[in-house]
């Protein structure tokens, strides 16, 4: 059985050789990319064109109302929703971008004036740290001090996922958000699968268990975590699609939130919350999550646990909480 380093050392491998996201063998660290809000989209144009071309990811992680705030993105790569949410945070918000590959992170910083440029800044408002997403503390992130962090298709090649997680959770400021896209396996990853460099490196031997990763996000004390969409993807190369014979998998973006302990209880729902249609592009309403709708001005009664979610996190400008019946 290979160590954490040993798998480490396989995926910066793996990665560094990447000279664009057209050379992977599956659709598992691409797929799910052309479904993105619009205020994503209106970014894209401005994104170097070697930053694209080395992007690697499962989704959009990237989530509304991260003006001002400061953003770290887990496994940053070439730097492509770094940047995009340098956009977003404004010239007075900050991104912090780890990665384990020196070769992407080199691709990163040497496009930090160009993209600052582009945004129109008077500097750049991104750093990019050459580090493990499992010890945040050496790269000099402290307790307490982030306000969201994004994820893409990254936390799935950690061999200590749990040690992610708890480091997420250590930096997140009270009410933080942890908004990331993964793969996820519809059965537990056979353990002979987790030493083949290429299924690791392709996305699939390190997928995410669903009842494992809720066991996971519960035990650590996520007291509201939900999928927010879900994209099937497939495994075009043959020869990879007979290893994993048998085995479905599934992109899909989480939201979480340290809101630590509900306020108001969360055995039931006696809590209303109304949405106020002030988050751009959603005038109309707004997905929480695959489980929660919210229609422009009709109150919906939540569990104690979204009502303490919605109303401690950045999101409470957007929602009006109370525990008055609709």
């Amino acid at each position: 059985m290979s160590t954490a380093t040993d798998i480490h050392n396989q995926v910066s491998t793996y990665y560094a050789r990447m000279q664009t996201s057209a050379a992977l063998k599956t659709n598992a660290c691409c797929c799910g990319t052309n479904s993105q809000p619009d205020y994503v989209s209106a970014v894209l144009p401005l994104i170097s064109d070697e930053v694209l071309e080395q992007f690697y990811g499962c989704g959009s992680p990237l989530p509304p109302l991260l003006q001002g705030c400061t953003v770290l993105d887990l496994g940053c790569g070439s730097g492509r929703d770094s940047f995009i949410a340098a956009r977003l945070v404004g010239e007075s918000g900050r991104v912090i971008g780890i990665d384990m590959t020196p070769e992407q992170i080199a691709v990163a910083r040497r496009n930090e004036q160009r993209q600052a440029a582009a945004f129109g800044y008077a500097k750049p408002n991104t750093e990019f740290i050459d580090g493990l997403i499992e010890d945040l503390g050496a790269s000099g992130i402290a307790d307490n001090s982030v306000d969201v962090v994004i994820s893409n298709c990254v936390i799935n090649l950690s061999a200590d996922k749990e040690q992610v997680f708890r480091e997420i959770y250590r930096v997140l400021k009270p009410n933080g958000e942890l908004f990331f896209s993964d793969v996820f396996a519809n059965k537990r990853m056979p353990k002979q699968l987790h030493d083949d460099p290429v299924l690791y490196g392709e996305c699939l031997a390190g997928a995410f268990y669903e009842e494992e990763f809720r066991q996971m996000l519960a035990g650590g004390g996520w007291s509201y975590f939900n999928f927010v969409n879900t994209v099937e993807m497939t495994v075009d190369d043959p020869d990879l699609a007979a290893s994993v014979k048998g085995i479905n998998f599934s992109s899909r973006t989480v939201r979480a939130i340290k809101a630590g302990v509900p306020e108001w209880g969360d055995g039931g729902c006696d809590n209303a919350a109304t949405y106020l249609g002030n988050i751009s592009d959603y005038p109309v309403s707004f997905d929480f999550d695959q489980q929660w709708r919210f229609t422009a001005g009709k109150s919906v009664l939540v569990p104690g646990n979204l009502a303490a979610a919605l109303r401690n996190s950045r999101y409470s400008q957007a929602f009006a909480v109370s525990t008055a019946t609709p």
